[in-house]
């Protein structure tokens, strides 16, 4: 039994992930560029509200400018060194939406709620200001506890599984497919990435949902809109054979379309976002790409934390990727669980790993696991350097 889902490249709460943990990874190539180390920052709290838009059969325009909502915390100086927080976040959010969605480039409204705030927990007694209070605003990177010893951010946890399921391929493949700059966007440029999939497989059948919308600009008719339907679907067909081709699946586009009434998924940027929808970091695809309510999961927004310290990014990461490992050794399904004690050393979790194999040999899973727990800073490296998407 399967039901998952995935959100596309141009789903308003996919397009939030992936502009908040770019944020992220700006702001830390940078401080670590200028100050050797990455400083204190989150920006996972980060919010779209959408914009509006007329769109007709051959053109669009936007009305209203899309609403980005950078809320959360960075360090603006390090010692006598001021850090342009904000012209940092613009210069990112614009190019963001330069390449994703290149015609909202323009109409963007950009609300800056970045703080300094330190933590609960920073107690100023008559001996001066305590170090936690300077997180934020450090007099130099000596004042940043996790250079001396790293300590996990919060009590919280980090889930992992493999391998996924035939559906849980196909929903991935189709998804990716649609929304991503590809074979079939490069040919059907009316294509638009605001694409969403749902999957359900009972063990004998299957019913897949799909939203694929398409561009205005490209579309000059209602006949011409419904012609690319039959284009989509096709594609559809054809994956879905490759992959289960075996299994009867219903494929469903675009449900809500009345085309009597022109009540139709056409866009004029290819996302909804241009019109009333909002996006959230962390109600979007978990860190490895799915929403799967059948199998473990937990509710971290991963993208725009701290890539040093925050166990809601790095080990979700870790865990997803030490199941993949256990799943390659055994050759059976892996399941890992990562759990933290906040202030307490990174690399010393309460670990649960649940395998299906019978035979799986103790002294090369503890190997596995040793190896994941002394790899949080080369993740952390990582991260930051080769641009990971968690989402």
């Amino acid at each position: 039994m399967s039901i998952v889902e995935r959100k596309g490249r141009g789903h308003p709460d996919t397009l939030a992930d992936h502009l908040a943990e770019e944020l992220s990874r700006t702001y830390s190539a940078h401080t670590l560029r200028r100050f050797g180390a990455v400083l204190h920052h989150n920006f996972d709290k980060l919010a779209l509200l959408g914009g509006a838009s007329e769109v007709r059969y051959g053109s669009g325009r936007m009305t209203a400018p899309v609403t980005v909502l950078v809320n959360g915390r960075a360090a603006h100086s390090c010692g006598r060194e001021a850090i342009a927080v904000e012209e940092l976040v613009e210069s990112v959010v614009r190019r963001f939406f330069d390449e994703r969605l290149p015609a909202l480039a323009q109409h963007l409204r950009i609300v800056f709620n970045i703080t300094e705030n330190p933590s609960p927990g920073a107690v100023i007694t008559d001996d001066g200001d305590c170090e936690r209070g300077r997180w934020f605003a450090p007099r130099s990177t000596d004042d940043l506890r996790e250079r001396r010893t790293l300590l996990a951010n919060d009590t919280s946890l980090g889930t992992g599984w493999a391998p996924e399921a035939d559906m849980e391929g196909l929903v991935r493949l189709l998804a990716d497919t649609f929304s991503e700059a590809g074979r079939f966007a490069s040919a059907h440029p009316w294509c638009g990435s605001d694409v969403k999939v749902m999957g359900y497989f009972d063990g004998a059948a299957g019913d897949i949902v799909l939203c694929v919308p398409q561009k205005s600009p490209y579309v000059d008719s209602r006949a011409a809109y419904l012609a690319n339907t039959e284009a989509v679907l096709a594609e559809c067909h054809r994956l879905a054979r490759l992959r289960m081709p075996e299994v009867p699946l219903d494929i469903r586009l675009n449900a809500r379309d009345l085309p009597e009434r022109d009540e139709l998924y056409l866009t004029y940027t290819g996302s909804s976002i241009e019109s009333g929808d909002e996006g959230v970091v962390g109600r979007g695809n978990r860190v490895n790409g799915l929403i799967t309510p059948l199998r473990p999961m937990n509710i971290e927004g991963a993208n725009g934390k701290n890539p040093v310290y925050h166990v809601g990014k790095l080990y979700n990461l870790a865990a997803t990727r030490l199941a993949r490992r256990l799943h390659e050794e055994t050759g059976d399904y892996a399941e890992v669980h990562l759990v933290s004690t906040t202030g307490q050393r990174l690399d010393r979790p309460r670990i649960l790993v649940r395998l299906a194999s019978a035979h799986a040999q103790h002294d090369k899973i503890q190997a596995l696991v040793t190896e994941m727990l002394e790899g949080f800073p080369a993740l952390t490296e990582e991260l930051v350097t080769d641009g990971v998407e968690l989402s």
